[in-house]
């Protein structure tokens, strides 16, 4: 049994994870301050990837990406490098469908942040960013972890939009889900199932340990309470 669907899908889904992580804190941090205009507007735009097909968002990457497109011919000419059918491809795929799930939980943990405690610090002569870091993200971890988590599942499963832009190559762009779609093809029922249990082990694995995490929390601030 190959397991290379499972190392590519676990690196893609570890590597969008990252970005979006840090791009939807970014966005969830500032949206959450804006007005109710702007942040209805963008809320909308960074969203809109959790409600369309993948394999709209597939079709759109492809327009963006494609080798017969602007960026994707820019890339190719000035480093000969193909932004579809290869398996950094898929990142791209995986971020843009994963992040609304980082930046709602992200922003629904800020939005319920006691900003009192932020007005405090600065009397206390903080800076912005110690606050942030020190302050705010501690009280919306359990939050952002579980928009982290959810993120890392998403990627790690997704396979509309993957199979248009990365594609099946066995040992070069196959991930998981791509994997059960072709051994479901070619009714090779056995190798499906195989890779469908993998699949949901290493999910249930991530979903446990954010349980654990946040019990291991609420023990912790129980204990600080008393």
């Amino acid at each position: 049994m190959e397991l290379f669907p499972l190392f590519n899908s676990i690196r893609i889904a570890i590597i969008s994870t990252i970005a979006v992580f840090f791009l939807g804190i970014f966005s969830a941090y500032y949206i959450s301050r804006a007005n109710r205009l702007v942040k209805g507007f963008l809320d909308v735009i960074l969203t809109l990837p959790l409600v369309l097909p993948p394999t709209v968002v597939g079709y759109l990457i492809i327009r963006a990406l494609g080798p017969n497109h602007p960026v994707g011919i820019f890339f190719q000419d000035l480093f000969g490098i193909k932004l579809i059918l290869v398996w950094w491809s898929a990142i791209f795929a995986t971020m843009i469908v994963s992040f609304p799930l980082m930046y709602r939980t992200a922003r629904g943990a800020f939005e319920s942040f006691d900003e009192t405690l932020a007005y405090s610090g600065q009397t206390l002569g903080l800076s912005n960013a110690f606050i942030f870091w020190r302050i705010r993200m501690p009280y919306c971890r359990q939050g952002i972890l579980a928009g982290t988590v959810l993120a890392f599942a998403r990627a790690l499963g997704e396979f509309g939009a993957t199979i248009m832009v990365a594609g099946y190559i066995p040992g070069k762009t196959a991930t998981i889900a791509t994997t059960v779609y072709h051994f479901w093809r070619i009714n090779n029922d056995e190798m499906a199932m195989r890779w469908v249990l993998i699949n949901i082990a290493i999910s249930a694995v991530a979903l446990i340990a954010i349980n654990i995490f946040e019990k291991r929390n609420l023990t912790i601030r129980t204990k600080n309470a008393s």
